[in-house]
């Protein structure tokens, strides 16, 4: 069994609708390195293809799109590179490890989504998480139904928001950005539109209705094709309205209070405001939950990332989060959150600081500074 499934739809004019499944929903298609190779290469063969019209991206099952990276294959590799007595591993190894090569074909993926001369429609049906998000933000059509769920959750596991998080969070206004990869809040389909991080709601039930009426299209050249997708979305959606008008939006219901909490110039008073935030909200109480149970650590290193990355070109953004990981998978922290919540699953992670306060500046500084190869 294949861990994407590859297949192509008929449709007008001669040409064809292909259709990429991540299929592996017994871990709620977690991408893992070869299904990225797989993605990658196909991807790159149906650009260059005539034939294809353009691409639907989705998962195999009814609860996911993809719920994040397999990083426990990952952190397994790192711990048999690790020596014992080591706090970290050295820029030499972690630059040939499975680390680098995971991350940096994960990236070039996520790059070659975002620059894809054909639609790209992302089903984002069911939960959206990490790698996820990474697959589904570049896409031309980013299709969230009444059951999608999504988050930036890398302050849980002692990471921080990748896979061009350092552009997309950026580029949400009154730090909305900040705040969700702060607190790894889980957000609706509403929320993600508010946003601007899916741009259609269609409903679930929909789906064999798309793909019957994108069939009966008869498709032209690529700048044509947006056109004609379009068209057809616009119909979906209008007969999808009641399904989402019942969802309200947490994030910009609280836009407000996220840009006081987020105001301060400087990470630790924006991690102060928030846990100290006095609030009844189940949704805004989750938050501040994620934050504390957290790596105070991650915190930081958030902070830091999407503040030296306002200016960023998106190849800057993948760049530097590429550096980054390796960073992160050189210390410690990465691998004890791994373990906490995905490995032994004890949910009980020994963070490294405790205290934010305690966390060296000198420290965040040797996150950002560059890997020697």
């Amino acid at each position: 069994m294949s861990p994407v499934n590859f297949s192509k739809l008929a449709a007008g004019n001669n040409k064809k609708i292909a259709i990429a499944e991540l299929n592996s929903p017994q871990s709620l298609n977690a991408l893992s390195l070869v299904m990225i190779e797989l993605l990658f290469k196909q991807l790159l063969t149906w650009q260059s293809d005539d034939e294809i019209a353009m691409v639907i991206l989705q998962g195999a099952g009814d609860k996911a799109f993809c719920a994040g990276g397999d990083v426990v294959s990952l952190v397994h590799a790192l711990k048999s590179e690790r020596d014992a007595n080591e706090t970290a591993i050295c820029d030499k190894v972690i630059a040939e490890s499975l680390a680098q090569e995971f991350f940096s074909k994960e990236y070039q993926l996520d790059q070659l989504i975002h620059e894809f001369t054909k639609p790209i429609l992302v089903w984002g049906d069911g939960y959206i998480m990490g790698g996820g998000i990474g697959l589904f933000a570049g896409a031309s059509h980013r299709v969230v139904t009444e059951k999608s769920l999504l988050a930036m959750p890398e302050i849980t596991i002692g990471l921080y928001p990748d896979v061009g998080a350092s552009w997309f969070l950026n580029k949400m206004s009154s730090n909305r950005g900040l705040f969700l990869g702060l607190t790894g809040s889980i957000f609706n389909a509403v929320d993600a539109l508010d946003i601007g991080l899916a741009n259609i709601a269609i409903s679930s039930r929909s789906k064999e209705h798309l793909l019957q009426s994108l069939s009966e299209v008869v498709w032209q050249g690529e700048q044509e094709n947006f056109i004609l997708l379009d068209k057809v979305i616009e119909h979906l959606i209008e007969h999808s309205s009641a399904d989402f008008k019942v969802i309200t939006s947490n994030v910009e219901q609280h836009r407000d209070i996220i840009e006081q909490l987020t105001k301060f110039d400087n990470g630790l008073d924006i991690y102060n405001a928030i846990l100290t935030l006095d609030t009844d909200n189940d949704w805004l109480q989750r938050a501040q939950a994620k934050l504390k149970k957290g790596s105070p650590l991650s915190a930081m290193i958030i902070y830091r990332q999407l503040m030296t990355s306002k200016n960023f070109t998106l190849a800057e953004c993948f760049s530097s989060e590429l550096n980054l990981s390796l960073r992160c998978c050189q210390y410690q922290e990465f691998l004890e959150g791994v373990r906490a919540l995905l490995v032994d699953k004890d949910k009980k992670p020994q963070w490294v600081y405790d205290d934010i306060k305690e966390i060296p500046t000198e420290l965040i500084d040797w996150f950002f500074t560059p890997i020697v190869r």
